[in-house]
């Protein structure tokens, strides 16, 4: 277990639940522009790293470019643009000593309730320690959750008929068991989102045959591991201003490519689909297994590296398969189509199951609340909940561009209210804000989700803008108060 240098936890000025990507960067930014606040990081497991610690599956990797995961403070010095699970936690891990972030992490504290009080103007969090089933009490000014949006331990697991009657291994990726060895196996991959598809090309290196069962479809588009873009300005130019170049260049690049997508989509579609029959040859059943049933974008594009997946196929140590489970049997899976598939191990990429807050119980004033009854202000603050910021990235890009310009937002919230006076800062819900999803997606665990995230509105500022350069205007140049964050000081809500 990592160990942490002991401070004063009784009273924190901002208290950061979860010290992965979003956590680590939230005290970045809080070190560099609110130096003088004091600050605690908590987090439920023994490490930090978040996502890039708790996954171990052949092959984790980002699937967005690390130009745009990195931070914007900490240049991306790796060669690869999409970057391995260790690298990942490595690069973490290093910006956290950078910055002396450590000394404020404790490990093993698990948050299970956070409770407002107006008259303290301040939150009572209650802690809790699995390791030894003790409990404590924290209190803070400002919570900023940087927990993430799933259950790290409650994968969404789906039961299928028969599994008591398989004689193989059933294996989660979110719970991969380091002492597996499937050397020259028989595996199916049940799933088609980006970590079924990071998973069979790197199983299928050293197992018999890996076979990726999924129900329907998913668009996939192979993109280069390295960005000559990047390896060329390194080569002429500081570290520090050629990374800011290539990450401006990609953020336009997929503002301008996702504008294109949504406003053209079946020639998107078209175009995406060609990609693949070009990778895979013209013999191949394209139109059966990469051909989706919905419009590009509207769930999130899986990118294979340098076309890995695709490379796995042709050399026949894997295949894809578009069918449903009937049942599992002795040794494999019956499908509904009436076809069998001998497998060794089955591996269930089936996706996440979503949890804001880490499941923390909310009461402001004695009134208790869910997400879904809040309403997201500018997508990073939550009506009628004072002092509180949530750090959630985007779905058509990095998620550590929404994260970075959340920190900074809650930095110079932080200041300006040190400057006038003020203890507490509340969105007041308007009532003729007509609600609307949080996420307009149709992914599968977006789905589930429905009555689990908060809400957004149908205008400023309860719009949550999939959009880096409008969250920039939104975040860093407009007004704070705006007329709906509203002000106050301990004892008056405002």
């Amino acid at each position: 277990m990592a160990v942490s240098q002991v401070v004063d936890d009784t009273f924190v000025d901002v208290l950061i639940v979860g010290a992965g990507l979003s956590g680590i960067g939230a005290a970045c930014w809080l070190q560099r522009e609110c130096p003088d606040k004091r600050y605690v990081i908590l987090e439920a497991r023994d490490a930090m790293g978040g996502t890039w610690d708790l996954f171990r599956y052949p092959g984790i990797r980002s699937d967005s470019d690390m130009y745009t995961l990195g931070y914007a403070f900490k240049p991306w010095l790796g060669e690869n643009a999409i970057a391995d699970g260790p690298s990942i936690r490595d690069y973490i891990e290093e910006t956290a000593r950078e910055h002396d972030v450590p000394a404020h992490i404790r490990y093993g504290h698990k948050v299970a309730a956070a409770s407002w009080s107006s008259k303290d103007a301040c939150w009572t969090v209650e802690v809790e320690q699995p390791a030894t089933g003790a409990r404590l009490s924290m209190q803070a000014r400002f919570l900023y959750m940087c927990s993430g949006y799933y259950s790290y331990t409650q994968p969404h697991r789906p039961e299928f008929a028969g599994e008591a009657d398989f004689d193989g291994t059933v294996v989660l990726p979110q719970f991969w068991p380091a002492d597996l060895d499937y050397t020259g196996k028989r595996v199916v991959v049940v799933g088609s989102g980006a970590t079924a598809m990071t998973i069979v090309p790197n199983m299928a290196k050293s197992a018999g045959h890996v076979t990726m069962l999924q129900r329907s479809p998913t668009y996939v588009a192979a993109l280069p591991s390295q960005d000559t873009f990047s390896r060329l300005l390194r080569r002429w130019l500081p570290e520090r201003l050629a990374y800011r170049l290539t990450r401006l260049k990609n953020i336009m690049s997929s503002i301008t490519l996702f504008w294109l997508v949504r406003s053209q989509p079946k020639l998107a579609s078209k175009q995406m689909i060609q990609g693949v029959s070009d990778q895979l040859g013209p013999d191949y059943d394209v139109k059966t297994h990469f051909t989706p049933r919905y419009n590009p974008w509207d769930q999130r594009v899986c990118v294979v590296p340098d076309g890995d997946l695709f490379t796995a196929l042709k050399a026949g140590r894997a295949t894809v398969v578009t069918d449903e489970i009937e049942r599992f049997t002795a040794d494999g899976l019956l499908l509904k189509s009436g076809q069998a598939l001998p497998a060794d191990v089955v591996v269930l990429a089936t996706g996440l199951t979503v949890q804001l807050f880490g499941g923390m119980q909310l009461t402001v004033d004695g009134k208790s609340y869910q997400p879904s009854e809040l309403m997201a202000y500018k997508g990073m603050m939550l009506s009628d909940v004072p002092n509180l910021a949530l750090a959630f990235g985007y779905t058509n890009a990095s998620w550590t561009l929404k994260a970075d310009l959340t920190a900074r937002y809650v930095c110079r919230l932080l200041r300006y209210m040190d400057r006038k006076g003020y203890t507490v800062a509340v969105p007041r819900r308007q009532a003729d804000v007509q609600p609307v999803p949080f996420l307009n997606f149709s992914s599968g665990y977006v789905q589930r989700a429905g009555k689990l995230l908060p809400q957004q509105g149908a205008r400023r500022p309860w719009q949550v803008h999939q959009n880096y350069l409008r969250d920039t205007v939104a975040t860093r140049y407009s007004r704070l108060a705006d007329g709906v964050l509203r002000f106050g000081t301990k004892g008056v809500m405002p």
